[in-house]
């Protein structure tokens, strides 16, 4: 299905289209434009020769002219509901859209040419006109450019004059999306039908996603994020319906007639096209309270009653509290509109004004959704809500630097949730995660910059190919280290500055370094920011630090899981270092530099430990004998080593090994303590670091002692558990919750006895007729997804029944995990097949489903041939999760060569740079295997006798 011209299947029915004359009549009715002449003096203003006529370089627009407010008209065709109707083959549900823009914009180069963007939209109509004189400037032609640049090309009779204002107006018309981007459609059922072909529960809604360059499609514009303006929009919708934007709604709606009326919005503040929104729907609003700002957080009728918007509502105040707080900065408008749609390609969008989300991620449900959906819930509003600071009131010039906004979001997380949610003690568990994750995607010779060239990112896809691990994460790691190493006041006093200061403005990383410096001068004055977090953001990849604790030498190399890669790349590292209970001052390790360090010398058989805390971007090797003293302490008494520095220090040991810069068993010994640990950190690192192995040895003899060894390992850390576990309770510290969960999920996946027969004794009881589900929430998922993968077609259908008939989405979404655990080929064969049909899976989730089968090992070719049989599809839902998560085991050079023929003859669009990525980890996956299974083996037989 082709992603620009089908129709959504919610809107797939005949097409209603009124002529062009009633069109034009109701819109005139509605909206009455004034041409005004635009207050705001564009900041700063380029200087210029007096004219051009040349075309814009390369796929840039050109700055010649700054637009300074839109006033635009929106009028979706669709129905809400669909009556069914006596011999009607087909229901009357359209996916037209009509609508016009006024741009006003300020001249600052003189032409004969106005650039701006459209996309797979039908604009007629051209009017120009100078606001400072009346005058009408005829327009002798306009053509869309059909090529990646989007172009819309008007050409005027004469030329614009450097200082002038003028006006733009144009209609237009086009097609609700069929993917999930620009302005698309969803439905969802309201009530229970009544029989199996009731379709009177159904209900559809709109909405939109612009981010990145996806407003183009929904309305002409300029769409490039440094070009930002005011919004004054109107929308025209049924009567039954509730219109949403990013402004404040004037004065409710103006009644059209029987079937219409028309709802406007209040002028944005100044923002970029990608954060335009707008939704209908017959969604109703959870309000909450807060002392200055109107918050309402829209979604079903049916779960708004129930109840289930009531902790994002109330969660979301107490957020926007603390960033206010924080940054003395007050969020810019009166309202905060959010919205749980059932259909979303992302988790949540930060729209200014209209935040929007998936349902799954916003709602919940006492009782179903699990205490741990909490967490979730609360850590994506904050990551929004951050966004209306960082993006939205401070926007990056260009999409090059993007991690300014993703890094910075992902930054305040960490602190937000804290603040709300002190119970949950997560800002360690978020920002150690965070930090896994992204030196994995950083340890490939084919990683990028953090910042790249302008240049680099130009056509949509390249842009689109920004928002990937490296932008979230290594963005937020960075963050961490430059608060640690400026100390946290100084570092808040700067971003206060820099916020407030380019307020409505567009921003570089040069710019915020100068803040940071300025603060860092007015305390210590000690380094040169610039230079030091360049080497961070303008660099591929991270060191590993390697210190001699016998002769105190340190030297640096760029960390690199292919050990053939030749590197010469350095960086400006400050080292936060102790020697057994003394923790030094900050200690610096120059680019190039292999020094000497009095501090890193250990006497009288002490360990010495870097990167304390686990605040720098590094990896950090030691000698032999120093690996012996630290291995020696964690299993004699762990709690000396600080609890962040348990989990890295295994870490590092494993991908150390995967890079062969240590032996693979000094990574397994490390393994050891863990036994007796009852800390998520280093469980968590355990998990993560020996699933690696899994992956790897899952479909060899390796396999065998090594669930032996991880058995007997989780035995005493499940059975702590297990009294609680074994009737179906949890622990009240969140944390502990948390460490449950994974002690069920290791010890089952080990066939720990015990485990299997709490989950097959819970899912049976849960299958007998009419039984009520007394699962805890929290335990669900891992469950169910034992129980299916021990039973057979009975368990599975039971489960997919329970999918189909379920309406809360974390409990579907439970399902939806469970069904690919099975065991049964032909059952994981049918689930896939089920991914093509968005009745049964939705499109946003069928990456996830094929992702959580490609896991199994039982599915892992299955779910390859699968995308590759299908994708012209299953492409639409999210390319680059489908390519990482399908390419995870793969380590043979038959597996490389299929790799290699996918990327050749398949159009991958943004998931290109990182199918590259799966061919070298394939390539260092296939080395690593060859050179270190025999080893491997031989560890986990002798561990386990």
């Amino acid at each position: 299905m082709s992603k620009n011209s089908s129709v959504s299947k919610a809107f797939a029915a005949a097409f209603v289209v009124l002529t062009a004359s009633a069109i034009a009549g109701i819109v005139t009715m509605v909206i009455m434009y004034k041409t005004q002449i635009a207050t705001m003096n564009p900041t700063p203003r380029p200087t210029f020769p007096p004219t051009t006529t040349g075309l814009p370089p390369v796929t840039r627009l050109p700055k010649n002219l700054v637009p300074e407010r839109y006033k635009v008209l929106l009028w979706p065709r669709f129905y809400s509901q669909i009556l069914e109707e006596v011999n009607v083959t087909s229901p009357n549900q359209t996916a037209l859209f009509t609508g016009n823009t006024t741009v006003y914009f300020h001249c600052v180069q003189g032409t004969s040419s106005i650039y701006l963007h459209s996309q797979n939209l039908d604009v007629y109509g051209p009017v120009v006109a100078s606001t400072d004189t009346d005058e009408g400037i005829r327009v002798t032609r306009m053509e869309n450019r059909q090529d990646q640049t989007n172009f819309l090309e008007i050409e005027l009779d004469y030329a614009l004059k450097t200082g002038g204002n003028y006006s733009l107006f144009l209609s237009f018309r086009g097609e609700v999306s069929g993917g999930l981007e620009g302005l698309y459609g969803s439905s969802y059922e309201e009530g229970i039908p009544a029989h199996e072909d009731d379709t009177d529960t159904d209900r559809f809604l709109i909405a939109t996603i612009m981010e990145p360059t996806f407003a183009r499609r929904v309305f002409p514009c300029f769409d490039e994020p440094d070009f930002k303006a005011e919004f004054e929009v109107t929308i025209i919708h049924r009567r039954i319906t509730t219109a949403l934007a990013n402004g404040i709604n004037t004065d409710g709606a103006n009644i059209i007639d029987d079937d219409w009326k028309a709802t406007s919005f209040q002028p944005t503040p100044l923002m970029s096209t990608y954060l335009f929104a707008f939704t209908v729907s017959e969604f109703t609003p959870t309000p909450s309270s807060h002392h200055r700002v109107q918050i309402n957080t829209y979604a079903r009728p049916k779960a708004t009653a129930a109840g289930h918007a009531k902790y994002a509502a109330d969660i979301t105040g107490r957020i926007l509290d603390y960033f206010e707080r924080r940054f003395g900065i007050i969020y810019p408008q009166r309202k905060l509109d959010q919205i749980a749609l059932p259909d979303l390609i992302s988790d949540g969008m930060e729209n200014l004004g209209l935040i929007t989300y998936q349902e799954g991620a916003l709602l919940y449900e006492e009782g179903v959704s699990s205490r741990l959906d909490k967490e979730n819930i609360a850590s994506l509003i904050a990551h929004e809500l951050a966004h209306q600071w960082f993006g939205n009131l401070v926007t990056m010039e260009w999409w090059n630097d993007i991690w300014l906004n993703e890094g910075f979001a992902s930054y305040m997380t960490f602190y937000a949730v804290d603040a709300v949610e002190p119970d949950f003690k997560l800002k360690d568990v978020h920002i150690l995660n965070n930090l896994h994750s992204a030196f994995e995607a950083d340890a490939l010779a084919s990683s990028r910059p953090l910042s790249t060239s302008q240049a680099d990112v130009q056509t949509p896809s390249q842009i689109m190919q920004m928002f990937d691990t490296i932008t979230y994460c290594k963005g937020a790691a960075v963050l961490v280290m430059l608060a640690d190493l400026v100390d946290q006041p100084v570092f808040d006093k700067a971003i206060g500055r820099y916020l407030s200061d380019w307020k409505y403005k567009n921003t570089d990383q040069n710019i915020l370094w100068e803040y940071i410096q300025k603060a860092d001068d007015e305390s210590t004055g000690e380094r040169n920011i610039a230079e030091v977090m360049n080497s961070w953001t303008k660099q591929i990849g991270y060191p590993v630090i390697t210190i001699n604790t016998t002769s105190g030498e340190a030297f640096q190399k760029h960390f690199l899981f292919n050990d053939s890669a030749v590197s010469s790349l350095s960086w400006h590292i400050p080292i936060r270092a102790m020697k057994y209970t003394t923790l030094f001052r900050l200690i610096w390790l120059k680019p190039g530099e292999s020094a000497m360090k009095e501090q890193f010398v250990a006497t009288k058989g002490e360990w010495i430990l870097a990167n304390v805390n686990c605040t720098g971007y590094y990896r950090v090797n030691y000698n032999p004998e120093n690996w012996d003293r630290l291995v020696t302490q964690l299993q004699k008494d762990p709690r000396r080593i600080p609890l962040k520095n348990r989990g890295q220090l295994i870490d590092d040991a494993f991908n150390l090994a995967r890079a062969k810069l240590v032996n693979v068993t000094l990574a397994l010994n490390l393994t050891r303590f863990i036994r007796n640990e009852m800390e998520l950190i280093p469980w968590a690192a355990t998990i993560s670091n020996l699933g690696y192995f899994v992956r790897m040895f899952d479909r060899s003899e390796v396999y065998g002692p090594m669930q032996m060894y991880l058995r007997n390992q989780v035995e005493g850390l499940y059975n702590s558990f297990r009294n609680d576990t074994d009737n179906s309770t949890v622990p009240t510290d969140h944390s502990s919750q948390l460490i449950q969960i994974k002690a069920i999920d290791v010890a089952c996946s080990n066939e720990l006895p015990e485990c299997i027969e709490m989950a097959q004794h819970m899912y049976a009881d849960l299958m007998k007729i009419n039984s009520t589900n007394t699962i805890h929430p929290n335990l669900r998922s891992v469950i169910y997804c034992h129980a299916v993968a021990h039973g057979g077609k009975e368990e599975w259908e039971f489960a997919w029944d329970l999918y189909l008939r379920s309406s809360d989405v974390s409990e579907r979404d439970r399902l939806r995990r469970a069904l690919s655990c099975t065991k049964k080929i032909w059952l994981l064969s049918r689930y896939l097949d089920y991914t093509l049909d968005p009745e049964l899976i939705r499109l946003m989730e069928v990456a996830s489903s094929i992702s959580y089968v490609s896991r199994n090992v039982a599915g892992q070719a299955l779910a390859w041939n699968f995308i590759r049989a299908h994708w012209d599809y299953v492409r639409y839902g999210d390319a680059v999760t489908l390519i990482e998560e399908v390419t995870g085991r793969f380590s043979t050079q038959f597996e490389l060569e299929e790799l290699e023929r996918f990327v050749m003859d398949y159009d991958l669009g943004p998931a290109s740079r990182v199918a590259h990525q799966a061919i070298e980890q394939t390539a260092v996956n296939i080395q690593w295997v060859s050179e270190s299974k025999d080893v491997i083996l031989e560890w986990f037989e002798r561990e386990t006798g």
